[in-house]
């Protein structure tokens, strides 16, 4: 996922329980914010979910975690950044934290290799380790690592990565789960090959003072209904800009919504095809910048941020919690954030943002405890309820989510007071990702900047195109444009 972090000092006095997390933090800074902020907020969740049953984890009670007998001494788990390392250390029953690079579980060390993902270096030493790994050394061996969503499909659709079948999970044991989070990492076989504790669905963030003015109220279901589909959206658009205001920063705000919401994958028999919701962006984009109702600036830049405050006159993002609690700067005074004046519904489509997703790596000594922690950190009710409260993941488990959307307890101060679970969990059943692909990052990633010249109005849509096409060929030299 992103790795942006504009804002991530939040006090224990801003939230009585943030939702975010989904790997937006590089350092691990954010997690350990949230859960400071979280922790206040433990004592008004009521605990609702039931204790997991003891096949939750297979062989292992949940309090137990098996680490399987003749199995190697030496766990090994590769990742980009803290945010798994400090879930496991604060969640998984039985871990035993010894420095910052190791642990023990029962008998057995674990080892972190944290490896950045500047310049591409964490998954260029993934391309290093994993091929070899079966002929490596016992105590070198890895037995996990993390994938995201933009790259999985790379080692998914690899024999570097072992089927969660082949480690003995079971259908049932994963039911709770959100489809779209096993799609993103099954292969062309459909072998799961994967499994994550979030689920990061995503809606529309508004400035609920903006909607109050221009659409006579900030509740949800009023601004829902006046987003509830791209006419409804774009018909507000226009509303917005005759008030003085931009709907989005920029039409890359809502570029994910339409490309998790295709029809069909960006290559089909070889060949690259613009699918019909992606030209739709393009059209509906190309209306609202000529109408001047938002922007054509870059995610992340000064100007993107502006509207995280009053006068940048932003009526609404696009994203998950995480970039709610931890990206537009609730630490600065003055922010729409630190006012406490946002709002969330769920917007036109459904969509996801981020996460991280846990994988076996062929060649393991350990798939019992690979099998367990995989097990325990993405099922066991109780672990992911822990994680929501504490760390502020919005986790992958339909009941959690359905459990927290009902506690009236669960507030988030940057909302409002909102509980924002009832979105969430209402969106995530929207996400459709069985149309993911190989070739999705390059393709949205060349897609976006080639239009950027078309939607400013320095050349045509075809001119554009073909600057799409030139960039593709370059970079996937086994394919072709349709």
């Amino acid at each position: 996922m992103k790795k942006r972090l504009l804002s991530i000092v939040l006090g224990v006095a801003m939230t009585t329980g943030l939702l975010a997390g989904c790997g937006s933090s590089s350092d691990g800074a954010a997690t350990s914010t949230a859960s400071l902020a979280a922790e206040a907020a433990t004592s008004t969740v009521e605990e609702t979910s039931t204790p997991a049953e003891a096949d939750s984890v297979g062989e292992a009670n949940p309090g137990d975690i098996d680490t399987g007998d003749g199995e190697g001494k030496v766990f090994n788990i590769q990742a980009w950044n803290e945010e798994f390392k400090s879930r496991i250390e604060d969640h998984l029953p039985g871990y035993q934290k010894v420095s910052a690079t190791e642990g023990k579980i029962g008998d057995v060390t674990v080892k972190w290799t944290i490896t950045p993902s500047d310049d591409n270096a964490y998954q260029n030493n993934l391309d290093t380790v994993l091929p070899e790994n079966e002929n490596a050394s016992a105590d070198d061996k890895v037995d996990l690592f993390l994938m995201e969503a933009d790259y999985a499909l790379k080692y998914v659709n690899s024999d570097v990565t072992m089927s969660v079948k082949d480690l003995g999970i079971t259908d049932d044991q994963i039911a709770d789960q959100y489809q779209y989070t096993k799609d993103i990492v099954t292969d062309s076989d459909g072998n799961l090959k994967g499994l994550s504790w979030q689920a990061c669905s995503a809606g529309l963030i508004y400035n609920r003072d903006i909607a109050k003015e221009v659409l006579g109220s900030d509740d949800p279901e009023t601004v829902q209904a006046a987003v509830k589909d791209w006419d409804s959206y774009n018909a507000t658009a226009k509303k917005l800009k005759d008030a003085g205001y931009f709907i989005t920063s920029s039409v890359n705000d809502s570029y994910r919504v339409y490309s998790n919401n295709v029809s069909g994958p960006w290559v089909q028999d070889n060949k690259v095809v613009i699918d019909p919701n992606i030209k739709k962006w393009v059209d509906d984009s190309k209306a609202l910048v000529d109408a001047g109702e938002t922007n054509t600036y870059e995610l992340w830049s000064d100007d993107w941020n502006k509207g995280f405050f009053p006068e940048g006159k932003v009526f609404c993002y696009f994203g998950p919690a995480w970039l709610i609690n931890f990206s537009m700067q609730a630490d600065q005074e003055g922010s729409v954030a630190n006012q406490g004046k946002w709002g969330l519904c769920e917007g036109p489509q459904g969509f996801y943002w981020g996460g991280s997703w846990i994988a076996a790596a062929t060649g393991t000594d350990n798939p019992t405890l690979a099998k367990n922690i995989m097990l325990t950190m993405t099922t066991d009710k109780d672990v992911l309820k822990d994680i929501a409260v504490k760390d502020s993941d919005c986790v992958n488990s339909k009941t959690v989510l359905s459990d927290l959307a009902n506690d009236s307890s669960f507030k988030n101060e940057i909302l409002g007071g909102q509980n924002p679970y009832k979105q969430l969990a209402a969106g995530a059943e929207k996400v459709d990702m069985s149309n993911i692909s190989d070739y999705d990052q390059g393709c949205n990633e060349e897609f976006q900047n080639a239009m950027k010249n078309y939607f400013d109005g320095n050349g045509s849509y075809e001119d554009a195109l073909a600057q799409f096409k030139t960039a593709i060929t370059e970079k996937y030299p086994d394919i072709t444009m349709d």
